[in-house]
């Protein structure tokens, strides 16, 4: 069984949550039960979240080696210079080590994006800007380093795809077996 959920704002990327005060977990979001999540997004990014029940297909899923892409829509502080662009695309170096090449563009804010709770803060002499970012790996926290390191500060990070499975019109919270 393979599940895309589209995990809100704010929500762990697991089933339980010892903190105080805790924070939503996978368990509010009425999935089958014997699924876990097969990667994680950070409780402030949002996003496809795919979960499955298949240890080998998890595994298929999250090994770097399978090259299975990441794709996000980040929205930035700033407004992106082809030479931030491309420092991207050829790999940034991050305190871990260099990052492999991503494909990196500018986009126009999507049309179909649902508000944030809490909404980015709006500052009136702060231009943003969206970038359309594909990965082939996975570290801690990967996308906003690499975007902090080219000097565009992430506001909002949402996967939209993992390989060829997409988040296509799931809303937050909400999810469907593929």
């Amino acid at each position: 069984m393979l599940i895309a959920l589209n995990k809100p704002y704010g929500a762990l990327s697991q089933f339980t949550d010892r903190s105080q005060p805790p924070k939503p977990t996978l368990a509010g979001f009425g999935l089958p039960a014997g699924v876990y999540a097969a990667g994680r997004l950070d409780h402030d990014s949002e996003g496809l979240l795919l979960l499955t029940d298949d240890g080998t297909l998890a595994h298929r899923l999250t090994d770097p080696r399978h090259k299975q892409a990441k794709t996000y829509l980040v929205q930035v502080e700033g407004a992106p210079d082809e030479a931030q662009l491309r420092r991207l695309r050829d790999g940034v170096e991050l305190n871990d080590g260099p990052t492999l090449p991503a494909q990196a563009r500018a986009v126009a804010a999507p049309d179909w994006l649902w508000p944030r709770d809490p909404p980015v803060r709006f500052r009136k002499t702060v231009p943003d800007a969206w970038l359309e970012l594909s990965i082939g790996e996975g570290r801690n926290r990967q996308v906003r380093r690499m975007t902090a390191a080219v000097g565009l500060p992430t506001l909002r990070l949402i996967r939209v795809a993992i390989g060829p499975h997409r988040l296509d019109g799931l809303a937050p919270g909400q999810w469907r077996a593929l």
